[in-house]
């Protein structure tokens, strides 16, 4: 397959570059309305984003959209943990770590979002990194719309 174009929200221009494996366009957008085609993209990588995307269900909803018949989602994600415990510090944690982290939500539960937006995993790990419980509960894996 070749490479699609790759995604950033946050550039404020088109331009285009030449790399070893081919051209890389980079296009300015919201992950929420990804300005291509439906089915025109290959592979959709999201690195640290899902929690403080405004509307994280819409947003993986249009990845799904642009991706082509086959196309993956690659992911790392941080987000709402299975231990109650560190859910209840999570859930408390969220809305002032929203103001203090650029909008990050520490309660998201990526893997929920990622299954409601109609993809399933080929592979998915899940575990804490180091640091603080709350912030640290990790989602790592690929996944293909259904």
């Amino acid at each position: 397959m070749s490479p699609g174009p790759v995604v950033r929200p946050t550039l404020r221009r088109t331009r285009r570059v030449r790399t070893g494996n081919g051209p890389v366009e980079f296009i300015e957008g919201s992950a929420e309305a990804i300005p291509l085609q439906d089915a025109s993209v290959d592979t959709v990588v999201t690195t640290w984003t899902l929690c403080s995307i405004p509307d994280a269900l819409r947003a993986l909803r249009d990845m799904r959209r642009v991706l082509r018949a086959g196309g993956r989602l690659l992911f790392v994600e941080h987000g709402r943990s299975p231990d109650p415990n560190v859910m209840w510090w999570q859930d408390r944690l969220t809305p002032a770590w929203k103001r203090l982290g650029g909008g990050c939500h520490l309660n998201r539960a990526i893997g929920t979002l990622i299954e409601a937006a109609g993809f399933q995993f080929d592979r998915l790990q899940t575990g804490y990194m180091r640091g603080p419980k709350p912030m640290t509960f990790m989602y790592e894996g690929s996944a293909r719309p259904r």
